[in-house]
């Protein structure tokens, strides 16, 4: 799927408004092969169903930093259950018992920080799109969130030329919050990402 910046704006103007599922739709058929990422972080679930619901057996790219809260844990395994997910997990090379005895976890200002950053999400990641390859990567990234975040769009173009559609990108929390009621999905909370800290602070995968 290759794409111009000027197509890619175009798309844009045109998608704003246009609903999650017609957006993936439309991906996935001129796609060859997309995948979905998830941290199960809150509002996950709406990607997750809502592409599942257009392709089933999406794979759902789930690189699990091994920090998540029992709350989340729990609310990864419902889901997996109840969508049917084709998770293909992928983990940090190094257990987090390990790493809590040689490094802990950084502060953001800990010059050991970028280290960890690398081993417990940007490696399993960088491996998960290296062994399956898309060319097509949904995410639930949405406006607002960071302030790199505020400079994409629905479309947007990964430094390796992947095309990442973000569906609900121009959605509020409270249109989602509509969004799960009407489908009576469940949403969870009490999330941890443990290369972040700061809920504004970009995670390092769209960087």
């Amino acid at each position: 799927m290759d794409f111009t910046a000027e197509q890619i704006k175009k798309l844009n103007i045109q998608f704003k408004g246009i609903p999650p599922e017609e957006i993936i739709f439309w991906a996935i058929k001129f796609a060859k092969n997309p995948v979905v990422t998830t941290n199960f972080r809150p509002y996950e679930v709406a990607i997750l169903n809502a592409v599942t619901e257009v392709r089933k057996t999406m794979p759902v790219v789930w690189c699990d930093t091994g920090y998540n809260t029992p709350q989340t844990y729990k609310h990864a395994e419902e889901l997996i259950t109840t969508l049917g997910l084709n998770v293909k997990l992928f983990v940090p090379k190094q257990t987090s018992a390990h790493r809590d005895v040689v490094m802990g976890i950084p502060g953001i200002d800990d010059p050991k920080h970028a280290e960890f950053t690398k081993q417990v999400k940007l490696e399993p990641f960088r491996r998960a799109m290296s062994e399956l390859k898309p060319d097509v990567w949904f995410t639930n990234l949405r406006k607002g969130q960071t302030a790199l975040r505020d400079t994409l769009d629905i479309l947007s173009l990964s430094k390796d030329g992947v095309l990442k559609v973000s569906p609900f990108y121009h959605w509020s929390d409270g249109q989602l919050d509509m969004y799960l009621e009407d489908r009576n999905l469940p949403n969870e909370h009490k999330y941890f990402d443990p290369t972040k800290v700061l809920e504004n602070r970009e995670c390092g995968l769209h960087i």
